[in-house]
């Protein structure tokens, strides 16, 4: 047994409010550059939808992902060894750019400098691709709260795998509509078929949390991560010719903060912690035939830190001691393996994720209450459960390889959740029988509660700090945040970085930061004061320049 730690995450999806609020603060902090305009580590998406890149679930088309070949072995979709070296030269198994977007700026420059006439002068958009106008046609949330579902939902390739199982699983019509929202970054994978891909050796997985960086000395730009990665969450830097990737915010996480995308989450919905895991088992988790078995299977990888023999063994093999009660108290592990209510997502690609999702209950208890009924009653929310409005079958095809009897008991472990602390808010004490029938105690499901609805920020958030003796391991060999100038690349200008050419508006002005920092006097402050530095801001109180000054 070779105990390792791995750093994860949870989203109750319940909490999510599809504000996107984790994209743009992710956005700012670390895709604000040249050549990452359609880059997003962390994007929300409206289910129903066909995701971002566009169909990206589709792994027919994409070969992302393992599979077991004629023996039972693991072997990338996307082929074996002489397969992937004949066609290192060409990619062509991987989405396009109108798959993700053609990213764009607009001619701001012309609303200034046009001339005086009867007619508006307009800010046409501008391909930050090409330069030259474009028409606008897709983006990363255009199918946002459902909009266009009624013409391009059946584009999903989930809802396309319901129809060809039951005809009548999904139809987009009024009464039938359901949504929620799906916040997605890398999955850090145990399994990560991307590094496996990688013909370079730079995508890597650090052996001290288990995070996947790519090592930006190393990456020659080949693009065999974008294909490997079944959720497409590698990108390709069409300016620096790199591969980047979600980083999970490592330098934060290092002083023990949270990612950007957590701390900034407005519905608290986010959780972080560790795992310790068997690295020996992986290999065969990953290998078990039936698809439906691998979320077992991945459950029986993570180790009970509470067990006085595996806290032995991890202590021989190193693990620190602040790690090991952090994994005792992570929520992360209660959530997925104490009280097993954390689904992965897509566990049928066989890459063991690493981000886990509680899948959403609220349109039960919502339709319940809008048709007249007593929503927390116990009889009556258990029994809407196998009418759910978001279909059962739905939620399983994303977190169980299709097992709904799993989704379903996760479903009501949280109604009777509910059900219990209803009587206790009310005043009363909660009805014991509600626990004994999800195999509950009243006790475990308080401890629940607290866990997923009033958790404090040190309950949510359980990361312990980098060791001073691992710092030289820790050091990234190159960062695309530090390549060719820095961010930005370019001068600055009146509406951001040269507006109306192939450089993002967005983008951090960058001369204006290397202007502060090389002079003697405070220069740039005036560009710079309403700045927000995300990336380092630790939570407390209010960030500087979050607010406009007053003049």
């Amino acid at each position: 047994m070779r105990i390792m730690c791995q750093v994860g995450m949870v989203m109750n999806l319940d909490k999510c409010i599809g504000c996107h609020t984790c994209s743009v603060t992710c956005k700012q902090a670390w895709t604000n550059r040249a050549g990452t305009e359609y880059v997003w580590f962390n994007n929300v998406e409206t289910r129903p939808g066909q995701g971002y890149p566009r169909r990206y679930e589709d792994q027919q088309k994409w070969k992302g992902g393992w599979t077991l070949n004629r023996r039972g072995r693991l072997q990338l979709k996307s082929g074996n060894r002489l397969t992937k070296l004949l066609g290192i030269f060409a990619s062509p198994v991987q989405p396009e750019l109108a798959d993700y977007y053609e990213p764009w700026t607009y001619d701001y420059q012309t609303l200034v400098t046009a001339p005086l006439g009867d007619d508006f002068p307009v800010a046409r958009p501008k391909s930050l691709i090409t330069g030259k106008d474009m028409k606008i046609t897709w983006s990363s949330n255009w199918d946002d709260n459902l909009g266009g579902a009624g013409e391009m939902g059946q584009l999903d390739p989930i809802v396309e795998t319901l129809r060809e199982q039951a005809n009548e699983s999904i139809r987009f019509s009024y009464e039938k509509t359901f949504m929620f929202y799906l916040p997605r970054i890398c999955e850090h994978c145990l399994n990560p078929s991307c590094m496996a891909s990688c013909p370079s050796g730079a995508i890597y997985k650090r052996v001290e949390d288990g995070i996947v960086l790519v090592d930006q000395d190393r990456c020659r730009g080949w693009r065999q991560c974008v294909t490997g990665c079944p959720y497409k969450k590698v990108y390709f830097n069409h300016r620096t010719g790199k591969a980047e990737k979600c980083t999970f915010c490592y330098p934060r996480l290092e002083v023990g903060l949270p990612t950007v995308c957590a701390e900034t989450c407005v519905g608290r919905l986010r959780y972080i912690g560790v795992f310790l895991y068997d690295a020996d088992a992986v290999t065969a988790a990953a290998s078990v035939p039936d698809e439906q078995d691998l979320y077992r299977a991945q459950l029986d990888l993570m180790l009970d830190p509470e067990d006085p023999e595996i806290v032995r063994i991890a202590r021989q093999q190193g693990i620190p001691e602040d790690w090991l009660e952090a994994a005792r108290r992570s929520p992360v592990y209660a959530l997925a393996k104490k009280h097993q209510v954390a689904l992965p997502l897509h566990p049928e690609y066989r890459t063991m994720p690493m981000v886990w999702y509680i899948p959403p209950l609220s349109p039960v208890v919502d339709l319940l209450s809008a048709q007249g009924h007593d929503a927390e009653e116990p009889g009556t929310l258990f029994g809407a459960i196998d009418a759910l409005r978001i279909p059962a079958e739905y939620l399983a095809e994303l977190f169980t390889a299709g097992d709904v009897d799993e989704v379903d008991r996760v479903l009501k472990v949280l109604a009777g959740m509910r059900s219990y602390m209803r009587g206790i808010t009310l005043g009363g004490a909660g009805d014991e029988s509600v626990a004994e029938l999800i195999g509950y105690t009243g006790d475990e499901l308080q401890q629940l509660y607290r866990l997923l609805a009033i958790a404090k920020y040190d309950e949510r958030y359980v990361i312990p700090k980098a060791h001073v003796e691992q710092a030289h391991d820790l050091e990234e060999l190159g960062c695309s945040l530090d390549l060719d100038g820095g961010p930005g690349m370019y001068e600055t200008s009146a509406f951001g970085e040269m507006s109306g050419r192939p450089t993002p508006v967005a983008v951090e002005t960058f001369a204006a930061l290397k202007q502060r920092q090389t002079t003697a006097e405070a220069a740039g402050e005036e560009q710079l004061e309403n700045r927000v530095n995300l990336l380092n801001w630790d939570g407390n109180g209010t960030p500087d320049g979050i607010f406009p000054k007053e003049r």
